[in-house]
């Protein structure tokens, strides 16, 4: 069940809303859990009991860190010191939930990746094709690289001292299960969701800012990401597409991309706000971005942090030296690419990111502020920057969408001039010319380089903005309805 869909708008929303509204409050995280179980088990029941198991591994993994100390009054026990020193026992309980965590998505997401690289290598060694057609092929789970890592971190949480375990089973699943992040995120952490877990009151403010957050995010999808796409597979189909139109579909993907992932992101956050839940925001107008680095703190800012909070600071971080920080950053990146897809252009990728974001930091480098050209007026500074670094992340763009190396050469080879347009080129030209294109680009520009981001725009609601808002609902839907297109990009990961 996708949010930008009939069933969910007007069969499974109302009825959740209505039934969450309407029972005590000690009964919400129960029927919020039940809920969000029918949600991800629509397409595939059998994925429900994989969630389940890992939900209860961590719980009583959760538990066991806290033996034997006392339950406080809100039903939860009281944080793990800092500075004292874990027992052994400890030390393998957070070992399971980590394997257990780290198996279930190896297995599910990279197994079929490792299938096919050790064919390649049979095929490498023996020179002949390898069958593979008997070996076993697993289907990806929807959401688990989401669920998985929001699970374990409540665990490693506990071991460090920094959340408190919950007795409350039921609390826990419903923090796991939460149908509104539950597949695309925003990644949350249960120290930030404990307390609304147990205390949460909803209010008219609250379902008024949140229908409002649904909406553009709804509106984002629906108007701007759908057909952003459609040009975009326009031309990654093409054979051999000419520069402009190469460079155009680019442009294209990298707004797909980002309206899809952002939208979902603000129906999350609609959706939490309507049934008594403040998620985190996980955009901040990225292709605003003065440097990689900015980028990084703008895009996908849960998975940053998680990355960041799990993996970066535990390897190191920056605290050993320019090489130790160096490679950790590059470790980090590779794991990011990773993240997304078992595939070796995820990988390349994450390694090109890694190696920019590295030489961005060795190098200290500052564009456009030493010599001639710090003599450029601050707001032409401000935009070349931004516009270098929409460049470099066009070109890492190509790595993400293609499957292939050859995709990747076609397009590169053409966004560079080093490959001919093909005899359908001109045809593909006159199709992204269209007005309705050009529409789009135009209206997909504006939002991302002059609009301000939801969070901003609903800081303050006008007349006016209630206006927009109320005037983007229908027309979505009407959009919607006649939309035979609507995938979201980030279910794959």
């Amino acid at each position: 069940m996708i949010f930008s869909s009939s069933v969910f708008l007007f069969w499974f929303l109302p009825w959740v809303l209505l039934l969450v509204w309407g029972v005590p409050q000690r009964l919400r995280n129960l029927l919020l859990t039940v809920c969000s179980y029918l949600f991800y088990g629509w397409a595939n029941p059998a994925f429900v009991l994989l969630m389940l198991a890992s939900t209860v591994v961590d719980f009583c993994c959760g538990l066991m860190l806290v033996s034997g100390q006392k339950v406080q009054e809100d039903g939860q026990y009281p944080a793990l010191s800092r500075q004292v020193h874990r027992s052994r026992r400890q030390r393998l309980l957070l070992f399971c939930s980590v394997s257990v965590n780290l198996g279930v998505l190896g297995f599910f997401k990279y197994w079929n990746f490792g299938i096919e690289v050790w064919q390649q290598l049979l095929l490498q060694v023996s020179g002949t094709a390898v069958d593979v057609t008997g070996v076993l092929r697993v289907a990806l789970p929807l959401g688990i690289s989401f669920y998985t890592f929001q699970s374990m971190s409540y665990c490693i949480d506990i071991y460090r001292g920094q959340a408190r375990a919950t007795r409350s089973f039921v609390d826990f699943a419903c923090f796991v299960s939460l149908f509104p992040q539950l597949v695309a995120g925003p990644i949350l952490k249960y120290r930030d969701l404990s307390e609304q877990l147990r205390t949460r009151r909803v209010s008219l403010v609250s379902i008024g800012t949140g229908a409002a957050f649904f909406t553009l995010g709804l509106a984002r999808k629906v108007l701007l990401a759908n057909p952003c796409g459609e040009a975009s597979d326009l031309v990654f189909a093409a054979e051999a597409p000419g520069f402009s139109a190469a460079w155009i579909g680019t442009v294209f993907f990298a707004m797909q991309i980002y309206f899809d992932f952002s939208g979902y992101s603000d129906m999350a956050r609609g959706l939490g706000l309507m049934l008594g839940f403040e998620f985190p925001a996980n955009f901040r107008s990225p292709y605003r971005a003065e440097s990689l680095t900015d980028f990084w703190r703008r895009w996908h800012i849960t998975l940053s942090g998680w990355l960041r909070d799990y993996v970066y600071i535990p390897l190191g971080g920056n605290r050993r030296g320019a090489l130790r920080t160096s490679v950790n950053l590059g470790t980090v990146m590779l794991l990011g690419g990773l993240w997304h897809g078992a595939a070796w252009n995820f990988l390349l990728w994450g390694a090109v990111h890694g190696a920019a974001l590295i030489a961005e930091r060795v190098l200290n480098i500052s564009v456009l502020t030493r010599g001639p050209c710090s003599l450029l007026p601050a707001w032409l500074i401000c935009w070349i920057r931004r516009t270098l670094v929409f460049l470099f992340l066009c070109f890492t763009w190509v790595l993400f969408r293609c499957g292939s190396t050859a995709e990747i050469g076609v397009m590169l080879g053409a966004m560079t001039g080093f490959r001919d347009a093909g005899p359908a080129a001109e045809i593909l030209w006159t199709v992204l010319l269209q007005p309705w294109f050009v529409g789009v680009f135009s209206v997909a520009a504006a939002v991302l380089w002059l609009a301000p981001e939801s969070e901003e725009f609903l800081q303050r609601i006008t007349l006016v903005r209630a206006a927009w808002v109320l005037l983007l609902l229908p027309l979505t839907v009407c959009m919607m309805s006649a939309q035979t297109r609507n995938p979201f990009i980030y279910f794959l990961f």
